[in-house]
């Protein structure tokens, strides 16, 4: 099912077991910031850089490598050296995404991100070392830039596919067929938001982390939260913006996110999280968000 009826995918999700696959990911590989600036493309459409801000790459590199030795407690990670003539690519999960046996290579929107595609390490780790096979969605019609655009439940086989500037249903289309899903519900970002994954999040398959005022349609968040209930954390605007959303669980009991975003959460929000089974694991980001990304845009995961 590919869909923009909320109440539809509801009732199609409803009747889904988590059993399409694992609900996180075996391993996940991050791309240093080196070089690390701000792109000036990519602020066209990303509300959450400042391009009068300054940036220091010493200490956004020293927050990369504490946040590789932080997720490497939960998984296998490895790090891929940056190219200073992509400055976004320590955001790779807008640009790779796998499936069991598969890496997706997704269709980026501008110039200085489409080059990220081209890396042949990144592309000859998963297809020469692995042995994955290749589906790159630039062949495709569209635009996906894959697990930033749309979020996925691994354990259901579901996606979430913002459409916005980053994302059409074109795009939507072509990776919900390279990943072979059951189901993605399409719907509109609000206006000003570029990513999904900057206002939602899955975690593990039981539990969603929501920003309301990211959708342009309420009726998208209740079926969300009807789905994933009890275990819905409901964000307010400033969490948004302090990345709350931008959240990921890379082990069935622990949830990454900025400290930023942490220090965001209510008691009771983090309660929500508690009863849902996961410890929250914060790690400082701030440099690298000035980037207008967050943890989650830092980790391509490897299933």
């Amino acid at each position: 099912m590919i869909t923009r009826d909320p109440r539809a995918f509801l009732d199609f999700a409803r009747g889904l077991a988590p059993d399409f696959g694992p609900a996180c990911a075996r391993a996940a590989f991050l791309v240093a910031p080196d070089g690390f600036a701000l792109a000036e493309q990519s602020a066209s459409d990303n509300a959450y850089m400042d391009l009068s801000v300054a940036v220091d790459p010493a200490r956004a590199s020293a927050q990369h490598r504490a946040l590789q030795a932080a997720l490497a407690r939960d998984l296998p990670v490895l790090c891929f050296p940056g190219d200073p003539a992509a400055p976004d690519g320590l955001f790779p999960n807008n640009a790779f995404a796998t499936a069991p046996g598969r890496l997706l290579v997704g269709r980026m929107r501008h110039p200085v991100r489409q080059r990220e595609a081209e890396r042949p390490d990144i592309r000859g780790f998963f297809t020469d070392l692995l042995g994955y096979e290749q589906a790159d969605l630039r062949q495709q019609p569209g635009v996906c830039e894959l697990t930033g655009s749309v979020v996925i439940d691994r354990a259901r086989g579901l996606a979430y596919a913002g459409l916005g500037e980053r994302c059409d249903e074109a795009g939507a289309r072509a990776l919900h067929a390279a990943l072979g899903l059951r189901g993605t519900l399409l719907f509109d970002l609000a206006a000003g938001e570029y990513h999904a994954n900057v206002v939602m999040s899955v975690l593990a398959g039981r539990a969603l982390v929501i920003a309301p005022s990211g959708f342009a349609e309420p009726a998208v968040v209740q079926v969300l939260a009807a789905l994933y209930a009890p275990h819905v954390l409901l964000l307010s605007p400033d969490q948004k913006a302090a990345f709350a959303g931008n959240c990921i669980a890379l082990r069935d009991d622990r949830v990454r996110m900025s400290l930023a975003g942490a220090a965001a959460l209510t008691a009771d929000q983090k309660a929500v999280l508690a009863a849902a089974g996961f410890e929250l694991a914060p790690v400082p980001l701030d440099e690298i968000e000035k980037a207008g990304g967050s943890l989650r845009c830092c980790v391509a995961e490897i299933y």
